[in-house]
Order: C-alpha cells, then structure tokens, then sequence
C-alpha cells in the first residue's frame, strides 16, 4: 500500500492531465482556424483550374499566330526570290555573258 498514490496525488495527476489536454485541444483549435474550409478549397480548386484552361487556349493562339507570322516570312522570302532576284538574274548574267564574250 505505500506504493500507490494518495488520493491528494490522483486529484493532482488528474488536474494536469486536464491541463495537458486542454493546452492540446487549443493548439488544434488554433490550428483548425487557419484551416480553410472543403466549400473554399473546392471553389478555389475550380478557380484555378479554369485559369489553367484559360491560359492554355491562349498559348494555343499566340502558337497559331506565331505559325502564321512564320508562314507569312516564308511566303515573303518565295515573293522576294521570284519577282526580284531571278529576274535580275535573269538580265544580269546574259550581260556579263554578252561582255565575257565581247571581250574575248
């Protein structure tokens, strides 16, 4: 019987197991106020995934109009190549031929 505790000591004991537990519980309940709620989460979730969805049609148009911007050059260098440059060649090597030739 000298090894349990008095009753004095149980009350004791008891009171700073409540102690404990109620210091416990308000750390969770201060971490729950941080918490946001599931309704918040689901509405942000949603948010975020529509801007998702925006943002990637938008880099589909800038992709399309950089395809296009592209195409637009290569057709400029085709138009530059035909209606210039080869018909400059076009009068430019038969007069160096016809000065080749005048000169031999």
């Amino acid at each position: 019987m000298a090894d349990e505790p008095s009753n004095g000591e149980l009350g004791r004991l008891i009171q700073a197991l409540r102690g404990d537990i109620r210091d416990d519980m308000a750390g969770i309940n201060a971490r729950l106020d941080r918490m946001v709620s599931l309704d918040v989460y689901a509405v942000e979730k949603a948010g975020v995934a529509k801007d998702i969805a925006e943002l990637a049609k938008a880099v589909e148009g800038l992709q399309a109009l950089r395809a296009q911007d592209a195409e637009r050059v290569t057709q400029t260098r085709r138009w530059l190549v035909a209606s210039v440059i080869i018909p400059l060649l076009g009068i430019v090597l038969p007069l160096m031929m016809v000065m080749r030739g005048a000169g031999a």
